[in-house]
């Protein structure tokens, strides 16, 4: 969706009322599904996830995946009006217990909500200092406002360019982490075609993730938690945190072999929390090989 049309359905809806943001957002969500092209690859995600269930059956999960994630944007719509978004916490202190000191790298998944997971744990705790890795596509229209609207709740985004790296970029994620900052960074998709990458086992396909969280955690010693953020109702959510995954080879030799093993935990708590959240798996590109 371009950014001038969002804005005029965000209009609309301020005069009309929520309902006709729901209302168009799902209009949009059913020519998605018919004619972008990515239909094909979330049901052969669901057959993955569905082995011994119909073609047909796939294909509504695909199709209830592409409305499901029109709840993003409502709630986005919603969180404009309201001052406080309710949620409960599961593992808070964890993470809460790092903060001021070594820091900690949260990963960030296509499952659940990630936009408001990072505004829940500024609602959470105002001072917390968060910064969110974020791809920066050719052409952005809800994708840059979106960026905005986090700088203005007060987290600190970093573009991260899908066609360059940048040796900034890392660097600035490291003195965040020293000075016992938060950083986010998407634990399930790659952002351009020479990017490192840890092979792991999903869902009985070997899929590749970012190895740069795991590079992180090794080069810094600062523990890395999976976050899960949930809709439980309308503009309502509940957000996870798991134990802390630590990268602690035995020595320099072992180094790959303690990121291969921290990335696979990672994947594994995925698939287990996939399951229990089937629909709010938004990864629309191929992830399993």
């Amino acid at each position: 969706m371009s950014g001038f049309f969002h804005n005029i359905l965000v209009w609309l809806a301020e005069g009309c009322g929520a309902w006709l943001f729901a209302v168009v957002s799902r209009s949009i969500a059913v020519g998605y599904f018919l004619f972008s092209g990515g239909a094909p690859e979330s049901r052969r995600f669901y057959a993955a996830l569905y082995p011994g269930q119909s073609r047909f059956f796939h294909l509504r999960c695909a199709f209830r995946q592409y409305q499901n994630f029109t709840t993003i944007h409502f709630d986005r719509f919603l969180a404009r009006r309201a001052t406080t978004t309710p949620f409960t916490t599961d593992g808070w202190e964890k993470l809460e217990a790092v903060i001021g000191r070594q820091g900690g790298i949260l990963l960030m998944s296509h499952l659940g909500n990630w936009e408001m997971a990072a505004r829940l744990l500024r609602q959470q705790r105002q001072d917390l200092r968060l910064l969110l890795y974020m791809g920066v596509k050719e052409k952005e229209g809800v994708e840059r406002m979106q960026k905005e609207e986090l700088r203005q709740a007060g987290v600190t985004v970093i573009g991260v360019d899908q066609a360059e790296s940048s040796p900034w970029v890392a660097v600035e994620g490291v003195r965040f982490l020293q000075s016992g900052g938060v950083i986010s960074m998407t634990g399930d998709i790659l952002w351009r075609t020479d990017q490192r990458r840890v092979r792991v086992h999903f869902l009985g396909h070997d899929a590749y993730l970012p190895e740069a969280p795991y590079a992180f955690a090794l080069a810094t010693g600062a523990p890395l938690f999976v976050f899960f953020a949930f809709r439980t109702g309308k503009n309502s959510y509940r957000f996870t945190l798991s134990d802390p995954i630590a990268v602690n080879p035995v020595s320099r030799r072992d180094r790959g072999r303690a990121i291969e093993q921290a990335a696979q935990r990672y994947a594994d708590l995925l698939e287990e929390t996939l399951r229990q959240h089937p629909f709010e798996w938004y990864h629309f590109e191929r992830f399993l090989q």
